[in-house]
C-alpha cells in the first residue's frame, strides 16, 4: 500500500514540476514583454492590424501594432490616427520583443480593358490647359518686355468687359511667363553645351 501512495506522490510532483517549467516560460516572456515594453501589452492579432492598416494604408504596421498593444482597442487607435495624422514609432525594445513587420510591395496588376480600377488616373494640369491657351502658345510670338504694355489696366463700365479683361492680362501674364521659361531653358541648354563643345 505504501508503495502506490509513494508512486502517487511522485507522479503527482513530476506533473506539478512539468506544469511549472511550461508555464514559467510563458509567463516569464510576457513578462520579459512587459518589462521590456514598460507596460503589459495587450492580446493583439494580426487581423486587427490589418484592418487598421487597410484604414490608414500610410501608417507603418509596426506603429499599429505598438500601439495596440497599448490600447488592445482598434476603435482607439483609429481615434488617435484621426485625431493626431500618426502614431508615436515604437522604441527600439519594441523589436527586441516583436520581429519587424516587412510588407513585400505587392505588384500592380493591370486591369483589363473595360473594366477601371477604382482610381481615374490625374492628368497633369498646367496653366496652358487650364486656360485653354494651346492655340496661343502656337501662334504667339510674344517677347517678356511686352509684360509692360498691359501691366496697367482700365476700370472697363459693365463686369463682364472686366471679366474679359481680367482674363487676357491672366492669358498674357501666363503665355509671358512660359516665354521666360522657354528662353532660360534655351540659355541653359546652350551654357551647357558651350563647356562640352571642342575649341
Amino acid at each position: 500500500m505504501s508503495e502506490v501512495v509513494n508512486a502517487i506522490v511522485a507522479f503527482a510532483v513530476i506533473v506539478i514540476i512539468f506544469r511549472w517549467a511550461t508555464s514559467s516560460s510563458d509567463s516569464s516572456s510576457r513578462r520579459s514583454a512587459s518589462s521590456t515594453l514598460g507596460f503589459r501589452p495587450k492580446n493583439v492579432t494580426q487581423e486587427m492590424v490589418n484592418q487598421i492598416h487597410s484604414m490608414f494604408p500610410t501608417i507603418p504596421q509596426d506603429n499599429i501594432r505598438y500601439d495596440l498593444l497599448r490600447t488592445g482597442s482598434v476603435e482607439i487607435t483609429s481615434n488617435k490616427i484621426l485625431e493626431r495624422g500618426y502614431l508615436d514609432a515604437p522604441p527600439p525594445a519594441y523589436f527586441t520583443v516583436y520581429s519587424r513587420t516587412e510588407v513585400p510591395p505587392q505588384p500592380r496588376q493591370a486591369a483589363p480593358q473595360g473594366q477601371s480600377t477604382g482610381l481615374a488616373p490625374i492628368p497633369k494640369e498646367n496653366l496652358i490647359s487650364r486656360y485653354k491657351l494651346q492655340d496661343r502658345t502656337l501662334s504667339s510670338t510674344f517677347s517678356p518686355e511686352d509684360h509692360l504694355a498691359f501691366s496697367k489696366a482700365n476700370w472697363e463700365d459693365s463686369s463682364e468687359k472686366r471679366e474679359a479683361s481680367l482674363q487676357e492680362r491672366k492669358a498674357q501674364m501666363i503665355l509671358a511667363a512660359r516665354q521666360r521659361l522657354l528662353a532660360q531653358q534655351t540659355r541653359k541648354e546652350e551654357t551647357n553645351a558651350a563647356p562640352g563643345s571642342p575649341s
